[in-house]
């Protein structure tokens, strides 16, 4: 039986002071899978999510978010996002959390002002969010008092808030030690269990050779591999691909 698609990229394009980032990315992300979008640094890895999450604008293709049409030209008022915002969700590289509000209240913002949920009832959700993720306990602490793991776990929380189908994630391990990112990786198995679709920007190759279930391979603008992530990482057809994985093997390892 096929899953459905929960996010859909077709020929996207997008350039940054007359120069062309991305020349044509296609991906489809069914529902229930956790894919990897890999590249090496400038690729536009990051570009692709911005262009999904509606936070960039671009200049052609069409991007489809659980039935939610994104198409180029300005981005839409944010009253026409509403839709789309309760759709999919991101975590940013570096959480992004407001720093004068408590972990709690960053998770209850979305629902409150979004999407109009009484405060009671969006601070149950907080609370439970807060609680699967392992960090009940910090939900009164302000960013600024939180660990790296932890608020990228209140991020995550905070990207959940609205029940997305769609996940995305801008490099999650950049900062976490092995043991994060081994709870980091059951973490996001366990969500895309529950039937979201998570797309993941790395560079960490055995991280996504754990987590994903695919892996796409940006390079020059476009997906030059796409497949099974085993087979991928370990297989690789195109030199782009080769390439990301010999810079892997020059990078110091994370303390």
């Amino acid at each position: 039986m096929s899953r459905s698609v929960a996010l859909q990229i077709e020929g996207l394009r997008l350039s940054r002071a007359r120069q062309e980032v991305l020349r044509g990315v296609d991906l489809v992300v069914p529902a229930g899978d956790v894919w990897a979008l890999m590249g090496v640094s400038g690729a536009g890895k990051s570009t692709v999510l911005r262009a999904a999450v509606a936070l960039d604008a671009f200049d052609a293709g069409r991007i489809v978010v659980d039935g939610e049409v994104l198409l180029p030209g300005r981005l839409p008022a944010e009253s026409r996002l509403r839709a789309l915002r309760r759709r999919i969700g991101m975590v940013f590289q570096q959480h992004a959390l407001f720093p004068h509000l408590t972990a709690r209240e960053n998770v209850m913002l979305a629902p409150i002002h979004a999407a109009g949920v009484d405060p009671t009832q969006a601070q149950a959700r907080a609370d439970t969010l807060l609680a699967s993720l392992g960090v009940a306990h910090r939900s009164e602490a302000y960013p600024g008092q939180l660990s790296g793991g932890e608020a990228q776990r209140v991020a995550i929380a905070r990207a959940l808030a609205l029940d997305p189908h769609v996940l995305l994630m801008d490099e999650p391990t950049a900062a976490l030690d092995p043991a994060r990112r081994g709870a980091l990786a059951d973490t996001l198995r366990r969500l895309a269990g529950e039937g979201r679709a998570l797309l993941i920007t790395t560079h960490d190759i055995e991280f996504a050779r754990t987590v994903a279930d695919r892996v796409a391979v940006l390079a020059e603008g476009v997906v030059v591999e796409c497949g099974p992530a085993r087979e991928v990482l370990e297989s690789p057809t195109h030199s782009a691909t080769r390439e990301l994985l010999r810079h892997s093997l020059d990078e110091p390892p994370v303390a």
